[in-house]
């Protein structure tokens, strides 16, 4: 059984349908509850999956526990994976294996009913352990993200986004939030003159983004797409994908530049860090820091064979480890690991 009460949108959540999606494709049997959210609901029946839909209110949301506790005594699951600090407390414990999946540094309190801990990053695993929670019950399992859709035309997707066919293409995608620093990439935007940049999220600081722009006199390059569904594409079209993140614990959106075959220039939060070997599968510079993201972009704008052998050596990392099928068959195994002999 998973249990998934995430927002709207968001990085953890995206992975959670795959993840159930790839589970569907392996042949598991799976109950999949989740807070209601037509959007989820719908991209998990593509996948196969029909969820459950509950409200995961707040602490006084009575009729979410019950049915959770229905749930879990009519499937009799073997392992009970929670996803997230809310479905964590609400998840009950039973006859099963509780499981908490992290994917951030989240206050423990939230999980001392869980038998084991998943972290999708070894930072992650460390920061448990860190913390008191015992080594051998924490685990790291990574994310995988889904390969592009065919072969990209990246002339014709460059051009649907408004984008002159002899300019230089940025892509960068995340919530508009202070942790993602898409004010460091639009004072970098500012001494990388020939390019582009489209910005794809949603939040609270789009005005102050658009106000920095517009002072920076950088506003003409730059397009804010909003909340979008075709990361994939939007990432193909691109010359760079760049994350200057300030706050990362892994950054699914490396993953999918390298699946995509798109250089990554990324700031050194502690997620792109772990992921990115700097020089060989990307580029690393130090977070907060305008002219050395400005520089690597520079750089890797000027040498296109330079551009290429990043893109292939990271979409040989994301081959070799971060595919559904890797990632599936390492969450399989750990199951078969925790769940005592004799049950499944």
């Amino acid at each position: 059984m998973q249990t998934m009460a995430g927002g709207e949108h968001g990085g953890a959540e995206a992975f959670f349908v795959r993840l159930a999606g790839g589970f569907a494709r392996a042949g598991v049997e799976q109950r999949v509850v989740v807070r209601r959210n037509a959007a989820r609901a719908a991209a998990l029946r593509a996948r196969g999956v029909e969820p459950v839909e509950l409200r995961f209110g707040g602490p006084l949301d009575w009729p979410t526990r019950r049915a959770l506790r229905r749930e879990v005594a009519a499937f009799r699951p073997d392992v009970a994976l929670a996803w997230m600090s809310r479905a964590a407390r609400l998840t009950p414990a039973g006859d099963h294996v509780l499981v908490g999946r992290l994917g951030g540094y989240y206050d423990l309190k939230y999980y001392r009913r869980c038998d084991h801990l998943i972290g999708n990053t070894r930072d992650i695993v460390d920061y448990l352990t860190e913390a008191g929670w015992p080594a051998e019950r924490a685990h790291y399992l990574p994310n995988f993200v889904d390969p592009p859709a065919g072969a990209a035309d990246r002339a014709a997707l460059a051009a649907a986004l408004d984008t002159p066919a002899d300019a230089p293409l940025l892509v960068a995608l995340g919530r508009l939030h202070p942790n993602k620093a898409f004010d460091v990439l639009l004072t970098a935007l500012a001494e990388v003159p020939e390019a582009r940049l489209r910005l794809a999220g949603a939040g609270l600081e789009e005005g102050a983004l658009r106000a920095l722009a517009d002072e920076l006199d950088v506003a003409p390059r730059v397009r804010f797409l909003g909340w979008r569904d075709d990361a994939a594409a939007l990432i193909a079209a691109a010359d760079v994908l760049v994350v200057p993140s300030r706050h990362e614990p892994l950054g699914n959106v490396v993953l999918e530049g390298w699946a995509a075959g798109t250089p990554v220039v990324a700031a050194d939060a502690a997620g792109p860090a772990t992921l990115i070997e700097d020089g060989r599968t990307g580029r690393l510079v130090p977070v907060d820091d305008a002219p050395a993201l400005a520089a690597a972009l520079n750089n890797v704008l000027a040498d296109p064979a330079a551009a290429r052998s990043l893109a292939a050596a990271g979409h040989a990392a994301w081959q070799a480890d971060y595919t559904e099928a890797a990632v599936v068959a390492a969450y399989l195994d750990f199951f078969a690991r925790i769940v005592p002999q004799g049950r499944a």
